[in-house]
């Protein structure tokens, strides 16, 4: 392992003596936090047209993507802006990153009204086990404080029941937080899709899978909610967002400052990541890491990767920001699909060039 380590971390640093310059920020004026009028503004003129996924995507499938936690913290400073995709595995890399912000860029118009529901939920709650009990729709059971472990706190929601009266409370407990505390004007569409996503953690619980909305058996290597909360780092640190009442206070923190930005965005698209990367040029701040799972496999194949690149190339990156990938696991008879690993972004998009 160590020698590993030290054979990338060398590749890293020669890497980055061939690379091009990177972007010089100005004094960082990030704010401390967003008014409710501009987030919605954000979200509204940043996104693009929504595209199309097979799967809803509710969940992550990627059981180690702890795994390069420990790494990534000692490569990349706190207080940056982190860039991904996807549901909830974001939180647990924004916990070990501390950004200043994020935002989150998917095709799908469904995972926004994810992430307002999440929004919502982080805000509405007090802590981690009424986080767990709204989510799910489930009583909280009796006896969990701050204290409690994660496995304690889901090992007690294991033995309660989603209802459709908490279902259909809690539904309309984050529309009216949505729409009435901030004044967000949420669609007819997003209303449903908002409905259709929560119905799904209310149906499966703790037990839901990436795949769950459309194939109801389980499936073998695919981890629940439950298991990706009670999942390690390679130190055998526990480090999911719900490991700790303190990730959840600084995400909830976030949040209520609407410092988490989620956006419809395709990555080869021509508006989504530029506006974020103009955004950020004018107010000094500089991307210190971008989590993209296994979405460049799919550009690769359709030919697009290089307009990802240039997109990225746009953004104002410096010697230590850092691309989080998902790859596709080739160790023989390997329990796991896919795998973590971490890339400096600028000799990677050194010569795409933004256009």
């Amino acid at each position: 392992m160590v020698t590993t380590r030290r054979a990338w971390l060398a590749g890293w640093m020669l890497a980055l003596c061939l690379s091009a310059p990177v972007f010089t920020a100005a004094a960082d004026t990030l704010p401390s936090r967003l008014a409710d009028e501009e987030f919605w503004r954000i979200v509204q003129q940043f996104s693009e047209r929504a595209g199309t996924f097979p799967s809803d995507n509710l969940l992550s499938n990627e059981r180690t993507l702890q795994q390069v936690i420990p790494e990534l913290t000692r490569q990349v400073k706190p207080g940056g802006v982190y860039l991904g995709v996807g549901p909830e595995q974001n939180f647990t890399y924004m916990v070990a990153l501390r950004p200043r912000m994020a935002f989150i860029f998917d095709i799908r118009r469904g995972n926004m009204a994810l992430h307002l529901i999440y929004k919502a939920l982080f805000e509405l709650s007090a802590d981690r086990a009424e986080l767990i009990s709204r989510l799910f729709c489930r009583k909280r059971p009796a006896g969990l404080t701050a204290s409690s472990s994660v496995a304690q706190i889901f090992d007690a929601f294991a033995g309660t029941k989603s209802t459709e009266e908490l279902y259909v409370e809690n539904v309309r407990a984050v529309v009216n937080h949505l729409t009435r505390t901030h004044g967000f004007v949420l669609s007819a569409d997003d209303l449903l899709r908002l409905q259709h996503d929560y119905r799904a953690f209310y149906l499966y619980g703790p037990a839901i899978q990436y795949s769950s909305s459309r194939n109801a058996g389980r499936r073998e290597k695919e981890p629940t909610y439950a298991d990706l909360m009670a999942a390690t780092d390679s130190d055998g640190q526990l480090r999911a967002y719900l490991a700790s009442e303190e990730s959840f206070a600084f995400l909830k923190q976030l949040e209520t400052d609407n410092l988490i930005v989620p956006l419809v965005g395709n990555f080869v698209g021509p508006k989504a990541i530029r506006a974020v990367g103009d955004y950020l040029k004018e107010r000094g701040a500089t991307v210190s890491a971008f989590y993209v799972s296994n979405v460049e496999q799919y550009l690769r194949q359709d030919g697009t990767w290089p307009r990802f690149c240039a997109n990225v190339a746009a953004l104002p990156l410096d010697d230590v920001s850092t691309f989080i990938r998902s790859v596709r696991d080739q160790t023989p008879n390997s329990p796991f699909d896919l795998i973590s690993e971490l890339r400096p972004i600028v000799p990677e998009v050194k010569d795409c060039g933004p256009d």
